[in-house]
């Protein structure tokens, strides 16, 4: 198993070694030691399973008073991950970058507590399963415009397929300005 650091701290790939044969194939998606000793909490609190069909696009949301850290996979089709670093004081903070889930490459990647997260399904459907730190609390959660032009994503589809949610969500700025008037 390989863990490969990316542009943003603490946003790890995780490359699973792949035991293959006639029969089929045998891997590991999760082994606390290990994932402990690379750095990822090995307290996951929530599971989910998502299905959706091609160019849909889920995203981009975080909580803000219970962040959550996924460990995110795909177990059929293919989907562009994307996690955008909103951690106060990170030195990438705004910055985003991605990567191309399969269920053939049976990558997984870890996003940090702090990071805003979506992704757009690229095969004719997609089954993504991820673990949380942290509860989901429909209360705590915000989104971020997928197609904000301050953080100028290239997802790969031309027509997405939104909710009417995702479809609302505001730029990053008016996000960060909404943060800071609370705050104060």
């Amino acid at each position: 198993m390989r863990f490969v650091e990316t542009t943003i701290p603490g946003l790890i790939v995780i490359e699973p070694d792949v035991h293959r044969d006639a029969r089929g194939f045998f891997l590991e998606t999760f082994h606390a030691t290990k994932y402990a000793e690379a750095g990822i909490p090995v307290t996951f609190v929530q599971d989910n399973h998502s299905f959706s069909v091609k160019d849909t696009l889920r995203g981009l949301h975080l909580q803000l008073r219970r962040p959550q850290g996924k460990l995110v996979q795909v177990v059929a089709g293919a989907i562009w991950d994307v996690a955008v670093d909103l951690r106060r004081g990170s030195r990438t903070f705004g910055q985003w970058a991605a990567e191309e889930l399969t269920a053939e490459n049976f990558r997984q990647w870890y996003i940090p507590p702090g990071c805003a997260h979506g992704f757009c399904v690229l095969s004719d459907t997609a089954k993504v399963h991820y673990k949380c730190t942290d509860l989901y609390d429909a209360t705590d959660e915000v989104g971020i415009a997928f197609d904000d032009p301050d953080l100028a994503i290239p997802w790969p589809l031309t027509q997405p397929i939104l909710s009417s949610r995702d479809r609302q969500h505001p730029p990053l700025r008016e996000v960060l300005a909404r943060i800071e008037a609370a705050r104060t």
